[in-house]
């Protein structure tokens, strides 16, 4: 079975991917170089070699290290059209993805500089590329709740028209368990948000309980770690709630040993509602095809399980019923043409 090739054909969602983790190396470079922001690298090799994790701060300090080369609208829009370009290649037909406002703002750069950016490419997108999309607030968590308040009242004007359709969490995931944003989480969802929230990557299968009790999260970022409890397991798999799951994240990580380790089929042996996703791209080394073909390879997926993963995020999205019934009877076409 040519996997690649399988999956390419295939309409799919990408629930779990941050903008800013899809900085190329090359882009780097270039909007330093744009931009006169001195970096500690001379060229794009040596960028690519400090691109090597032992765990998630260690990817995270060199992430927030590259996103200080992001200042101005420009920027924005080409990072997310650089992205959409690479996700329209491999087949994608729909995207939910992320961006970290505060780690710009800290830093000086406006709210709307981003949010806009952002924004009038995933736009574009639509009309030159036939990928829809829809964009997620993420707070990041190693910060306050007051702050992470701040932000969502800055993003108001955004949220009441529903240009910003959901609010996640993410960053540092130990010592910072779900309940600390409860508060913040209780006003996204009087506003209209959708819920998504990190859990279960590093931090226990109790943070993953906590996103879905605590928070009233709509779908799990990652959630490996609910394995560990039987009966989450079998709550996540009654509630129906997806999983996105970044295989090659999680190797990159040390999440798992091997991706002949990974939990994904034990996932979907479970009923699970799992997805692939790449998460932070430029830095795990791939793509969404690049993971789809990983893991199947290294888990030996058949292809009944393939196109499960890519029903999982046809139906895991914020799509509404109509278009998402479209999305999948496309994918039952596609599946009974390749036999």
């Amino acid at each position: 079975m040519d996997v690649r090739s399988l999956v390419r054909g295939l309409p799919k969602a990408e629930l779990h991917l941050h903008l800013e983790g899809s900085l190329e190396p090359e882009m780097l470079m270039r909007l330093a170089t744009r931009n006169r922001v001195e970096i500690p690298f001379r060229s794009v090799e040596e960028i690519r070699a400090a691109y090597r994790f032992t765990e998630l701060q260690d990817f995270l300090d060199i992430y927030y290290q590259g996103m200080n080369v992001l200042r101005v609208e420009e920027d924005f829009y080409d990072l997310t059209t650089a992205y959409l370009e690479r996700a329209a290649a491999d087949g994608t037909v729909h995207v939910e993805v992320f961006y970290d406002p505060q780690g710009h703002t800290t830093r000086g750069v406006p709210f709307s500089t981003a949010t806009d950016g952002i924004l009038a490419a995933l736009d574009d997108g639509r009309e030159k590329l036939g990928i829809t999309s829809l964009l997620i607030l993420c707070i990041l968590r190693h910060l306050s709740e007051d702050e992470g308040f701040a932000t969502f009242r800055e993003a108001e004007p955004w949220i009441a028209d529903r240009r910003i359709a959901g609010l996640g969490l993410d960053s540092t995931e130990k010592g910072h368990p779900p309940g600390k944003f409860q508060r913040l989480f209780a006003a996204a969802r009087e506003a209209g948000l959708k819920l998504v929230a990190h859990a279960g990557e590093e931090g226990p299968a109790s943070y993953v309980a906590d996103a879905v009790d605590l928070l009233g999260v709509d779908r799990i970022d990652h959630g490996n770690r609910a394995l560990e409890d039987p009966v989450l397991v079998r709550r996540l798999s009654d509630m129906g709630i997806a999983l996105t799951v970044c295989p090659l994240s999680n190797l990159r990580l040390r999440g798992v040993t091997s991706l002949e380790r990974h939990p994904l089929k034990r996932m979907l042996d479970a009923g699970l509602k799992a997805t692939v996703n790449s998460d932070d791209p430029s830095y795990f080394g791939g793509y969404l095809l690049d993971n789809f073909v990983a893991v199947a390879e290294a888990l030996d997926l058949d292809r009944p399980e393939l196109s499960t993963l890519v029903r999982n995020s046809i139906e895991g999205s914020f799509l509404d019923a109509s278009t998402r019934q479209v999305h999948l009877d496309r994918i039952d076409r596609a599946v009974a043409a390749h036999g």
